[in-house]
């Protein structure tokens, strides 16, 4: 005899189940609550976008494009990709629908799934989410200090305090050559020890060695040349300002040299917030400036800045932290019945309130009424309304205060008012 299959969720997949659902209302709040304060507006793109702007923008030798994406080819032949990051998707739509031609910067946001092919770990999913915000239309560094204290606020209104801020430059078309041949020429008396990863880097995407994981090239990483030693004036004089606005607004950051973040589009700033005990191991999230990529989409020139936060991660913090969130509310009334007409009177009852705006479950299947109650204990109602044989006949309903142990005897009719909040 064949025995069927167990079906589970896909690896570096979750269920997200009802006692986790408290976590993910406060986060989505607070996100759409700090975005409404900045003037951000919600855009929500497609789950599947075209392969060649994934690779186009976080570039072709990144980790993303080389091993992380989800990619298929649909019934006509097209290549489709699972959004593995939310930015190209938004400068995709600002291009698409004209968004140049409002007032800049637009600015937007997004919770959106998320999806890579990458080793599940604490935190980390092949399908995860984000809540990310882009300001597309604006090279000032006041919108840079705008955006990381937009992540800032968000992470403090969530309860997370420990937390701190790491900030780099990585400068521009005109800085980078003289930065990468700098740092091509300090890495290459190390080729031997690096990890294999890090020696197609050196080749290929050679900015990326500075954001490697391995022990080893860490440690080379410590004292590899400073990008903050080959800005051009232009880019250090960005760089210099952002950090006087942030000090204005009083939030604290850390220099990070090594900061370089993980997609080819970044230019100028990048930053990350990080939990203080852990590090860059746990990053919450992080962002920075795209300057080119509205350009290589086949816009205009387009300065714009952004960050994106892993909701996954942040639960995962929150929990650690201690730090409670609402429960749901519970129903307001559960409807206990006993026979047949009851449970129609119940039905009925049950509509009435629901019209009236009252939360209200109605007892299913045919449970003793001790059973009913013990129900609507479980599920913590303030109010049970009990339907009897003796109340079908006199058209009433007997109103029981869970907490109070009390109760009494009302017309049906009464109930949406009375149960009202």
């Amino acid at each position: 005899m064949t025995r069927e299959k167990s079906y589970q969720a896909a690896r570096g997949t979750q269920d997200i189940l009802p006692e986790e659902q408290p976590y993910w209302r406060y986060i989505e709040g607070a996100a759409s609550e700090v975005s409404r304060r900045y003037g951000y507006q919600r855009i929500d793109t497609p789950l599947f976008e075209d392969t060649a702007l994934f690779s186009r923008s976080a570039g072709e030798y990144t980790d993303i494009v080389q091993k992380e994406m989800y990619t298929f080819d649909d019934r006509g032949g097209n290549s489709l990709t699972l959004k593995p990051e939310g930015t190209p998707a938004v400068c995709r739509a600002y291009l698409q629908h004209g968004m140049a031609n409002l007032p800049q910067p637009v600015r937007l946001y997004y919770i959106s799934p998320i999806f890579r092919y990458d080793r599940p770990q604490a935190g980390r999913y092949r399908q995860h989410y984000q809540f990310g915000a882009e300001a597309i239309g604006e090279g000032d560094p006041i919108l840079d200090a705008e955006v990381i204290a937009m992540a800032w606020h968000f992470y403090k209104t969530l309860g997370l305090n420990d937390i701190t801020l790491q900030l780099n430059s990585i400068g521009c078309r005109a800085c980078r050559p003289g930065y990468l041949a700098a740092l091509a020429d300090y890495y290459a008396a190390y080729t031997a020890r690096l990890c294999p990863d890090c020696r197609t880097r050196l080749e290929k995407n050679t900015l990326r060695l500075l954001d490697c994981k391995q022990p080893a090239c860490q440690e080379i990483a410590q004292a590899a040349p400073r990008y903050a030693d080959h800005l051009c004036p232009a880019c250090d004089e960005h760089f210099t300002s952002l950090q006087k606005y942030l000090k204005l607004l009083g939030i604290p950051f850390q220099l990070n040299h090594r900061l370089v973040r993980g997609l080819d589009y970044y230019t100028r700033t990048v930053f990350e917030v990080q939990p203080r005990e852990e590090g860059g191991q746990s990053t919450l999230g992080g962002g920075g400036r795209y300057d080119d990529l509205i350009e290589e989409l086949g816009g205009k020139p387009t300065p714009a800045i952004g960050f994106a936060a892993g909701i996954e991660r942040i639960i995962l913090n929150l929990k650690k932290a201690g730090v409670s969130v609402p429960a749901p509310p519970a129903p307001r009334v559960f409807i206990a019945c006993l026979g047949e007409a009851a449970r129609d009177e119940g039905l009925r009852l049950a509509a009435r309130l629901r019209e009236a705006g009252v939360s209200a479950v109605a007892a299913a299947g045919n449970k003793s009424l001790k059973a009913q109650l013990r129900q609507a204990n479980s599920l913590g109602t303030p109010f049970a309304v009990i339907i009897g044989e003796d109340e079908v006949k006199a058209g009433t309903a007997v109103l029981r205060d869970m907490a109070a142990a009390t109760q009494e005897s009302l017309p049906l009719g009464e109930l949406p008012r009375r149960l009202a909040v």
